[in-house]
């Protein structure tokens, strides 16, 4: 789950002409770079903005909790731009949603250039906040973030979606070389490697009350700026130049160190590939006589630059017996897992093919990615009624040259049975004349499922079909879905059903068939007055999709209201029927999910 995802996601909100009111949570902070903030290259160092970065979330998260709070975690932090002496840096902090006793704080850091004028984003982060115990040692329970604008209420619901992700990240590098997924690399296969013990370093640090926060606790941010530095130098001994640091990944603090405690640094370079190494730092704490204390682990993902800005190559870790090699393999299987998250947040949409690979490495994030991309479709607010036929509407959206279309009804069914049947894409062939036909292939969890959707052939010469010049009439269209569904996370949330197309080795292209791909489709479902539900269709028109509902646009015609005619007497004629019911269609549609996990399993990734 990385920051620039959001990034990307926030830069096309901030283009919406949509007037900002003030969030209570809101805290900003501002510094100018002064030489003391900077290293040898005369950039801002990355422990000062961290400790910025810290000091602002915290007191953000204050400002909701009304009581003391620390740093729990933060997550992936991806660093975009350096920052200058002379320049400004511009820190913003709010509250995105509070939990029980926990809350995601969101960080914009951006930059600002005094003499130009000049503004540019520099990383976004979320960090999630604990309050601490009462003086009893009675949890303090955290009133609820109440979201007034559209774009908010996103970031609400979305942190839902992050802290899935938060759940299981430890999990993920466990299951991944439990699998057999990651090819084991040979750490003798290159010669001239420099060993590892030569990128060691160990450094202690005294806690003094300017490290300390008025709680006397040690500064997260402080804790994360002595462990980059130390970071920072094994990277340098490996490289024997002066390191850049891109990432860091994902960590949580695993508990406080007060004023007087000494802190204990453990910096090795795990592994370095072609153009970057990760270093693994730990963190201890101690006092006195008494034990270390675990405080803090992180992975730091650095590169060497050349004069024009360009990744140098770098040499080869020889790791230590045992411990090295464990950490040499698992720093390969994080690298996959960075990537993945990369490779599926920042796809562009005007890129070919849109699908991505789908294996049960990346498909955390795949779900998430999923959920959240409609989520942020149907926060859109400057959809235009194109059509409407007894309270049908049809919706459509132009944005970036891309065009989205929306239908939407009433229907007189509880939120919660329309959610649980239209969960199950394989009825959908029964309602919806786009669907041919809809094979479950596989159960991932109770939450996501692959489907391959069969579609009725696209008339040859119809306006949008990619096929139209060259395949003969008659051709049909298949699709391969991952089909992820979420309930309301709270008040006023809907029920979502997000649909994405992926790519799965066990079933590539087949002949007879067009292979399209859909970039973000599904339902929400909100609740409404008299136990009835308000249902919403989403769909951002793929040129395999185009040519389906062109007619409508165009005011054509209005198959848009007849299929949802359709989907409304399924439901109502469904909506009697028990959990167990459905629970045991569902079953029955299941084709054996073992077999395709194990084939993915088998495949060297």
């Amino acid at each position: 789950m990385t920051s620039r995802v959001f990034g990307d996601l926030e830069d096309e909100e901030e283009e919406e002409e949509e007037e900002e009111r003030i969030n209570p949570t809101e805290v900003k902070m501002s510094q100018i770079v002064m030489p003391c903030h900077s290293n040898h290259r005369q950039e801002l160092s990355v422990g000062q903005l961290l400790k910025w970065m810290d000091s602002t979330a915290c007191l953000s998260a204050e400002r909701h909790a009304g009581s003391p709070c620390v740093t729990a975690s933060i997550d992936d932090i991806y660093f975009e731009h350096t920052i200058s002496v002379g320049q400004v840096v511009n820190i913003r902090a709010k509250v995105n949603r509070a939990f029980n006793t926990s809350m995601e704080v969101g960080i914009q850091v951006s930059c600002e250039d005094l003499f130009t004028d000049r503004h540019w984003r520099v990383c976004h982060a979320y960090a999630t906040f604990v309050t601490q115990r009462t003086s009893t040692g009675q949890k303090v329970t955290l009133k609820p973030i109440v979201p007034h604008s559209q774009k908010e209420q996103v970031e609400y619901s979305v942190a839902a979606e992050r802290r899935r992700v938060r759940m299981v990240h430890d999990d993920i590098i466990k299951d991944l070389l439990s699998s057999g997924s990651i090819q084991q690399a040979d750490s003798s296969a290159v010669s001239n490697k420099v060993a590892a013990e030569k990128t060691k370093v160990e450094s202690v640090e005294l806690v003094l009350p300017p490290h300390a926060n008025h709680q006397v606790n040690t500064f997260g941010g402080q804790i994360m700026a002595w462990m980059v530095n130390v970071a920072t130098i094994a990277a340098s001994r490996l490289c024997q130049a002066h390191p850049t640091l891109r990432t860091i990944d994902m960590f949580t603090f695993r508990g406080p160190s007060q004023v007087g405690d000494r802190l204990l640094m453990r910096a090795i370079v795990n592994n370095a590939f072609k153009n970057s190494m990760e270093v693994g730092v730990r963190a201890e704490a101690y006092h006195e006589e008494g034990p270390n204390r675990h405080i803090n682990s992180a992975f730091m993902t650095f590169e060497v630059l050349d004069d024009h800005g360009k990744p140098c190559t770098l040499p080869r870790i020889r790791p230590e017996p045992l411990e090295g090699e464990r950490r040499f393999q698992e720093a390969i299987a994080r690298k996959k897992i960075r990537l993945d998250r990369k490779y599926i947040i920042s796809r562009k949409q005007a890129e070919v093919p849109l699908s991505v690979p789908w294996n049960p490495t990346n498909q955390v994030y795949l779900s998430y990615n999923n959920v959240s991309a409609l989520k942020m479709l149907s926060a859109r607010n400057n959809w235009r009624l194109s059509s409407e036929k007894d309270m049908v509407r049809l919706y459509t959206l132009e944005h970036k040259s891309m065009l989205s279309f929306r239908v939407q009804a009433e229907v007189d069914v509880p939120a919660d049975r329309a959610f649980c049947l239209l969960s199950e894409l394989s009825d959908r062939p029964s309602w919806d004349t786009h669907y041919k036909k809809c094979e479950r292939i596989h159960r991932v969890d109770d939450d996501d499922f692959l489907y391959r959707v069969v579609t009725p052939s696209v008339r040859p010469g119809a306006v949008g079909s990619p096929t139209s010049a060259n395949s003969p009439e008659g051709i049909l269209q298949d699709f391969i879905l991952l089909a992820s569904r979420r309930k309301p996370c709270g008040s006023g949330d809907p029920y979502v059903i997000a649909l994405r197309s992926v790519t799965l080795p066990t079933h590539p292209p087949t002949e007879g068939f067009n292979r399209g791909e859909v970039l973000c489709a599904g339902f929400t479902i909100l609740e409404t007055k008299q136990n009835k539900s308000l249902i919403s269709y989403y769909n951002q028109a793929s040129p395999e999709v185009l040519p389906y509902i062109s007619t409508d646009i165009a005011g054509l015609s209005s198959s848009f209201y007849h299929t949802f005619c359709s989907c409304s007497q399924y439901l109502t004629r469904r909506r009697l029927q028990s959990d167990s019911e459905v629970q045991d269609d569902r079953h029955q549609a299941s084709d054996g999910p073992t077999s395709l996990s194990e084939a993915l399993h088998s495949t060297q990734l």
